[in-house]
């Protein structure tokens, strides 16, 4: 097992680790520069989100995006934006100019290639430059999917796109849009947070840093990757 792996009694424990070292990370990122900027995912993480809340930090120097997003409004229950906005963003003094969401309720394409440029605008990037993250916070399904790059999905091998539309029919035939694989991995650092007895033989694999690992996008995108995990999702790892 990796050392940048880090296994915690329980889920509480394991969320509190998470975002201590998420602001440990953006708190370095600030020294001599005006922001850092922080990447977030979805999924059940509102203890998370509420921890990160509750964190002492100059939250006007946050610069704020989302690792990937369903193709619904903001308001609509399953957004990720609306997950953070209820959460994180609504708890604390981020400027709205900060928040850098996908807009989920235009046309798929359109979505994608919106958030793409204005991660171009943002980060003053050329054609084919990836950005460079601070902190990408990632999770992991119990197939094995990170972000929304799905076992099978040929745009894991993507390393020259920054965001794409993507169907989903194993999450209820939902079209979503996502950071690709070269975003994910240009990141300065990513943080992965899994919990729950159900991705235990998945997190085996992936960590086990051998050839099966690449089966899923998890196991390529979290690749050096530094991983908080409960000991249920961790039931499997000390027979690897």
């Amino acid at each position: 097992m990796s050392p940048r792996t880090h296994v915690l009694p329980d889920r509480n424990a394991a969320v509190e680790a998470c975002a201590g070292r998420i602001f440990e990370l953006l708190n370095e990122s600030l020294t001599g520069r005006e922001f850092a900027t922080l990447a977030v995912s979805g999924g059940h993480i509102q203890d998370l989100f509420e921890k990160m809340a509750a964190r002492r930090f100059d939250w006007k120097r946050l610069q704020l995006f989302w690792v990937d997003e369903r193709c619904v409004p903001p308001h609509d229950s399953a957004s990720n934006y609306k997950l953070a906005k209820d959460h994180l963003i609504s708890r604390v003094e981020i400027p709205e100019s900060h928040v850098h969401r996908i807009v989920g309720e235009v046309a798929p394409q359109e979505a994608a290639e919106r958030y793409a440029q204005e991660i171009r605008s943002f980060f003053g990037l050329a054609r084919g430059e990836m950005p460079a993250f601070d902190v990408v916070q990632c999770g992991m399904g119990p197939d094995g999917h990170t972000a929304s790059l799905f076992p099978g999905d040929p745009m894991i091998d993507d390393r020259e796109g920054i965001a794409a539309a993507r169907f989903a029919p194993q999450q209820a035939n939902q079209w979503r849009v996502t950071l690709l694989p070269g975003s994910l991995l240009a990141a300065h650092q990513r943080i992965y947070f899994v919990s729950g007895a159900d991705k235990a033989p998945v997190l085996r694999e992936v960590l086990n840093a051998g050839p099966q690992a690449s089966k899923y996008p998890a196991g390529i995108v979290g690749r050096n990757a530094e991983w908080f995990v409960d000991r249920e999702a961790a039931d499997e790892l000390e027979s690897s």
